[in-house]
């Protein structure tokens, strides 16, 4: 008796690299390490004022810590609530900082990763009799042809002009699934810092260096 074979199924999760199919973790022990320095350093009155609210804070706290010691050499006991109100005030100051520093720290971090992705990025132009010249990315100039392969991070922004290809943009999407991508239609825009999985496609730069998505990216990130 014949049997009917049942094609295997396809996990689109294996295409995505291992690296890329989990974001940093909430805290990762440099982000970590960074915002609890940060947190002391902003104790700063000068770098308080920005938030008024947590300057009245920090400064009452100093106000119960002067009154603490006082206390201390003059009653030498009974400063138990002193010491206590003394605390929770300035751990109130240093979690705000702590809070705020990680926050800083994780978009810092998102920046230097995405800039990083940029500057390494090179790119195969396709110059004059077909041949092909590795540059950096950088040196790319609307209009020029690329030709991306496997595990290649696309070079810019550009739209497809032949091939189709599985391409990871969870760098800047944050969706962890691969997307189609192919010449003609509506889907053949790709993105500058996006890797292809599978396939090979020949892209047409469209915008010159510092007009990218992913410039505009940097940009927001170290603004917010």
């Amino acid at each position: 008796m014949a049997t009917t074979a049942i094609p295997p199924v396809l996990d689109e999760t294996a295409l995505i690299p291992k690296r890329l199919a989990h974001s940093r973790p909430l805290f990762d022990p440099p982000i970590v390490k960074r915002a609890t320095r940060e947190s002391f350093v902003k104790l700063n009155p000068v770098t308080l004022a920005k938030n008024p609210v947590m300057l009245v804070v920090e400064v009452g706290a100093a106000l119960t810590t002067v009154f603490l010691v006082r206390d201390i050499f003059i009653h030498a006991s009974g400063i138990g609530f002193s010491l206590q109100i003394a605390l929770w005030l300035w751990f109130t100051v240093l979690f705000a900082n702590f809070a705020e520093a990680m926050a800083e720290a994780r978009g810092k971090a998102q920046a230097d990763s995405l800039r990083k992705t940029k500057t390494d990025s090179v790119a195969r132009r396709i110059v004059s009799a077909g041949e092909i010249e590795v540059v950096p990315a950088a040196q790319l100039r609307s209009q020029d042809k690329v030709i991306c392969q496997v595990g290649d991070i696309i070079p810019g922004d550009g739209e497809i002009i032949e091939g189709i290809a599985t391409v990871d943009e969870s760098v800047i999407t944050g969706e962890s699934a691969p997307v189609i991508r192919e010449s003609g239609g509506d889907r053949s825009a790709v993105t500058g810092g996006t890797r292809v999985l599978s396939d090979q496609i020949k892209v047409r730069i469209t915008s010159n260096p510092g007009e990218t998505f992913l410039d505009r990216m940097i940009a927001l990130v170290e603004g917010a």
